[in-house]
């Protein structure tokens, strides 16, 4: 048939192939306009269900933390001002350890389970240079995390490197290795019994305000928390190098390619949230103590407040341990056998409602 032919007629192009008909295109749109309408529909219903869970899991919690402490309010309001301080004290321990954590995930996309190590080998190192002298308490704040720091950039330098462009299961073998090998190195060297770290002499004592009296030291670890957290928020919002690492947070190729040595701003990186954990395992010492395996312990709180913060914000991490460490404080109080449910049951609630945590970036 030639292709001009009149039966052919205007649904026929030059080449005699025939061209797709108005009813062919109507009978796609309406096609895709149904699964999009059954792809809403869907998300609509996943939405709903994630917000009935949250509901739920905050309905729980408030059965079996927030009703409580409103009774110990009004029962005892000394001993609930007490465990507030307690679990803000707490609450700024982890936070130098989160922080360091997340900085890390967040700028170098590297999973690092030996971090509660760091946290760890800070108390120990610490409890080794004070000794029987508690006068050198000052001189291991200062010493431990510098150790800790230099054992960090050997383990980032040697072994933690060749990492980075593989994947996070490998990362989390080597590092959960690492966190075993110091585990037991800490056995063998300090051995298994538990340990306290002998507190300061200057700060062995209560401070009294208004009328109620509050450990000394205890008070000294919140005022030393927030002035850290001054010091990293300076750090991170008002100097070159913090500008770096923020950039290096959201974009780590283009600081590379701005002729950045990012290798060594990784160094740099891993050091700091090392020296972080080991002041934290210093400060936390004398209140918490000191045996092996607390590094796994402090691991899985640390690992909580990242999660529910955001990965890689510096604010996340520090309100999602102020969350984090005052629930877990007074559920220990009010429902000891349930305190480390409730706090998994904040964290659930938390991700329903903002998956990518309280002050993390959704991703596109």
């Amino acid at each position: 048939m030639a292709p001009n032919s009149p039966s052919m007629g205007r649904f026929a192009n030059a080449h005699g192939r025939p061209l797709p008909t108005r009813r062919g295109a109507s009978c796609t749109l309406p096609l895709a306009e149904t699964r999009l309408r059954e792809e809403a529909v869907r998300t609509s219903r996943d939405v709903i269900t994630q917000r009935l869970l949250a509901a739920l899991l905050l309905v729980l919690v408030v059965w079996l933390l927030l009703v409580p402490l409103a009774n110990l309010v009004v029962r005892s309001p000394t001993t609930a001002l007490t465990q507030f301080m307690n679990g803000l004290s707490y609450s700024l321990l982890i936070f130098l350890i989160a922080t360091g954590f997340s900085l890390i995930f967040g700028m170098m996309n590297f999973v690092n389970l030996a971090h509660g190590a760091f946290y760890m080998l800070g108390a120990y190192i610490a409890y080794s240079i004070v000794g029987r002298n508690t006068n050198n308490f000052w001189l291991a704040l200062l010493a431990a995390p510098l150790a800790v720091a230099a054992i960090a950039v050997i383990l980032e330098w040697g072994y933690l490197r060749p990492l980075y462009k593989r994947g996070h299961l490998d990362q989390v073998l080597l590092t959960f290795g690492f966190a075993f090998v110091f585990s037991d190195m800490v056995r063998a060297i300090w051995g298994a019994d538990i340990r306290s770290l002998p507190r300061p002499p200057q700060l062995d004592g209560t401070v009294t305000l208004f009328g109620w009296s509050y450990p000394q030291y205890r008070f000294s670890t919140i005022v030393f928390g927030l002035a850290v957290a001054v010091l990293l928020w300076l750090l991170l919002e008002r100097t070159r190098l913090g500008s770096i690492v923020r950039a290096g947070v959201a974009d780590p190729e283009m600081v590379s390619g701005l002729g950045i040595n990012i290798t060594v701003v990784f160094a740099a990186v891993f050091a700091i949230g090392a020296a972080l954990a080991a002041l934290s395992g210093v400060v936390a010492g004398p209140i918490l103590g000191m045996a092996p395996g607390m590094d796994f312990d402090v691991l899985i709180v640390a690992l909580i407040v990242v999660v529910v913060g955001g990965l890689g914000t510096f604010s996340g991490s520090f309100w999602g341990s102020l969350l984090i460490g005052v629930a877990d404080t007074f559920g220990k109080v009010l429902q000891p056998d349930f305190s480390m449910a409730l706090t998994f049951a904040v964290m659930a609630a938390v991700l329903l409602l903002r998956p990518a945590g309280l002050f993390g970036r959704p991703e596109a």
